[in-house]
């Protein structure tokens, strides 16, 4: 979806202002609580609640529609997957950060053909969809066949967290690392991906060296948080969630298709560098360590407008949406 970045008229605390970049709402103090650190509390909410009726509140739409040029990064073409499927193209964001042994196995795999004419071989309702080889006789060429687990990283200060104050039940602190939703540990300073809706993770048996990416799951319902530090996420799906999403859902054990004719066919999965130009998907992805997104965070947080009654004075790290657009011709 394709949003206007040219300036817009936005109604913001009650008074009507032309925006061309979100910085000016750090300026009126829509950022109160956004910006507030370990003072961003129910309290702080409340008042900005009370300050600011919900009619008056911008929607994220309309944060997105005034951003400008430098509130966008393009996808990295080197880090994004294309699984090409009969129904379409889904887009997949890969996280070298957080699992960089396996994105370099999984980069392999696809340069050497491994999951071209596999199969989605499952789809458990309000859980994952994964796809493998049906038949466990594809041969390994370049790739590595097991690799130790990357549960968790090192967190480094080159790897940005722009925290979200909220309160998770699955992690001492979250937030976003370069778009991807990620928990973080001070004690231990260990970092890792969540399982949000989206997530991409590679499947393994009982033994954690048992995922070598030859295997691959998307989260498709309501975040198993549970599963994070148990599994390697290795990304997230950025476009074409509905088309696996929508697929039949299994009726064997765990959602996993009985009959062969009910798996989905892959037609091939491509990384976008090697891809033409001209065929690729042109994606922006909204940056996650900016004043704007920090505005995108509040409205998420308490969502005005006409129809909401009462503001949450919450959002759940999952539940927050980081804008994703096509990239305009120029």
């Amino acid at each position: 979806m394709s949003f206007n970045t040219s300036s817009h008229t936005v109604q913001i605390l009650g008074v009507k202002t032309k925006l061309n970049h979100l910085s000016s709402l750090a300026a009126i103090g829509l950022l109160v609580t956004a910006t507030a650190g370990n003072a961003a509390t129910s309290s702080t909410v409340a008042n900005v609640v009370k300050e600011n009726p919900l009619k008056s509140r911008p929607a994220t739409s309309d944060i997105v529609k005034a951003s400008g040029a430098n509130d966008w990064r393009a996808v990295d073409p080197d880090n994004t997957l294309y699984l090409e499927l009969n129904s379409g193209r889904v887009v997949i964001e890969l996280a070298p950060d957080f699992a960089p042994n396996h994105v370099d196995n999984i980069r392999k795999l696809v340069r050497e053909g491994y999951f071209d004419g596999l199969a989605i071989v499952r789809s458990q309702d309000n859980y994952v969809v994964q796809w493998a080889d049906p038949d466990e006789k594809r041969e390994v060429k370049t790739a590595k066949k097991n690799l130790a687990p990357e549960f968790t990283v090192k967190y480094a200060p080159k790897l940005a967290f722009n925290r979200l104050f909220d309160v998770d039940g699955y992690a001492p602190q979250v937030g976003f690392t370069n778009g991807f939703a990620a928990g973080r540990d001070t004690k231990n300073g260990t970092t890792w991906l969540a399982h949000c809706y989206g997530a991409v993770g590679v499947a393994r048996g009982n033994e954690v060296n048992s995922g070598d990416g030859t295997s691959l799951y998307v989260v498709t319902g309501n975040a198993p948080r549970q599963l994070d530090r148990n599994i390697t996420v290795v990304g997230r799906v950025v476009q074409g969630m509905p088309l696996l999403s929508a697929l039949p859902r299994g009726t064997a054990a765990l959602g996993f298709y009985e009959k062969p004719e009910q798996n989905s066919p892959i037609k091939a999965i491509r990384i976008a560098a090697d891809v033409p130009v001209a065929e690729r998907t042109p994606l922006e992805i909204f940056r996650t360590d900016t004043p704007s997104f920090k505005a995108v965070l509040e409205a998420q947080r308490n969502r005005g407008g006409d129809w909401y009654k009462v503001p949450a004075g919450h959002v759940d790290l999952c539940n927050v949406q980081v804008p994703v657009r096509e990239k305009k011709a120029e």
